[in-house]
């Protein structure tokens, strides 16, 4: 665990209240500040007044579930709403790790699951959503400022989840040539890809003046992106 854990505020949401004890005690240990909500509308009482580095969310709760407290979460306005999610669930398909994280999952852990891995996770995300790297770039109408992970479209600011903040900093660590898709889904919620594809597909709408004929985020044939800035 790293020097500055107790700095660093989570929040669990979890109708389980052996799961959520557990994993409140097991992160305190672990050095970090913990909040537990046992649903997503006392986790959304709790976001009114504190602010979180981190939220670890089940899928699985009576009234509203994880993903759907996921894209509200991403619909608020400021920083609150670029909050790191990691989604744990029961249901481990491929299919539901995309499809958290198209409602705006940082990463997905199917459950059960070694609380080792959950905190290593963690560790991961928290480290990307700090890791300065370069120059702002020029993209068009926008800019992407990879030290400090923010875009902007003229002087307006765009929304990114953490996870698309990432893959932007890869590929603008590579100065303008082409990244393996499997090297940027290395650390990604799902390593084969599909999550990166989904996530370049969001950029563009963000970034792109035709999302369809991209300009600055390119497809390479046969390896994976590249950034294009001006």
């Amino acid at each position: 665990m790293t020097a500055d854990a107790a700095d660093r505020h989570i929040l669990v949401v979890d109708d389980d209240d052996r799961i959520r004890d557990l994993l409140k005690e097991y992160l305190a240990r672990s050095g970090f500040r913990v909040a537990a909500a046992q649903d997503a509308a006392m986790a959304r009482r709790f976001l009114e007044t504190l602010d979180f580095d981190l939220l670890v969310v089940d899928v699985m709760m009576p009234g509203e579930d994880g993903l759907a407290f996921t894209r509200w979460l991403r619909g608020r306005p400021g920083a609150s709403g670029l909050t790191p999610v990691l989604i744990l669930t029961a249901r481990g398909h491929p299919d539901d790790r995309i499809e958290g994280l198209r409602q705006g999952a940082d990463d997905y852990l199917p459950k059960p699951f070694e609380p080792e891995e959950l905190l290593l996770r963690i560790e991961a995300i928290l480290r990307r959503a700090v890791a300065p790297v370069g120059r702002p770039l020029s993209l068009g109408v926008c800019a992407f400022d990879p030290g400090r992970g923010e875009l902007y479209r003229g002087d307006a600011p765009v929304r990114l989840t953490e996870a698309e903040t990432q893959l932007l900093r890869q590929l603008a660590r590579a100065h303008g040539a082409a990244v393996d898709r499997l090297e940027l889904a290395r650390e990604s919620a799902d390593p084969t890809g599909r999550a990166v594809d989904i996530q370049v597909t969001r950029l563009r709408r963000k970034i792109e003046a035709d999302p369809k004929n991209p300009r600055y985020l390119q497809t390479v044939r046969g390896v994976g992106y590249r950034l294009a800035p001006d």
